[in-house]
């Protein structure tokens, strides 16, 4: 029994240290954990935000970077995008193409809700919803 106690406990501070992505819909499409983890609705690792800024996909392959200033890079160093200290994500030309709410609300450039991501890290959700797609 107490064996059963420790694995839903396990279990469930996992869950609970897992920030949900939601479409605009509310149906969850993912998960992104306190560690950087990325997973996909059905738990199963797409992707990983590493501590330094380094974005890698399931095999652990660097596909971009996040710089301390907001930039968001490509695996060659490439500036695709930016992020705002106020939630205003831009293209690498900095036409904006979204926004980060501080309330976790992700929009597009007209406003749109395309989802949310509360209390997730305004530069992650960007990579998620903007820059690069885990699968």
């Amino acid at each position: 029994m107490k064996k059963l106690f420790v694995i839903a406990f396990l279990i469930f501070a996992s869950v609970i240290s897992a920030q949900t992505i939601s479409n605009s819909s509310y149906s969850t499409t993912g998960y992104i954990k306190s560690d950087g983890t990325i997973q996909n609705s059905s738990y199963s690792t797409v992707g990983y935000i590493k501590n330094d800024g380094t974005i890698q996909n399931s095999s652990y392959s660097t596909i971009g970077y996040i710089k301390d200033d907001g930039t968001i890079q490509n695996s060659s160093y490439s500036t695709v995008g930016y992020v705002k200290k106020d939630g205003t994500v831009q293209n690498s030309s900095y036409s904006t193409i979204g926004y980060v709410k501080e309330d976790g609300t992700v929009q597009n450039s007209s406003y749109s809700t395309i989802g949310y991501a509360k209390d997730v890290r305004r530069e992650w959700a960007a990579v998620v919803f903007f820059f690069f797609h885990f699968n």
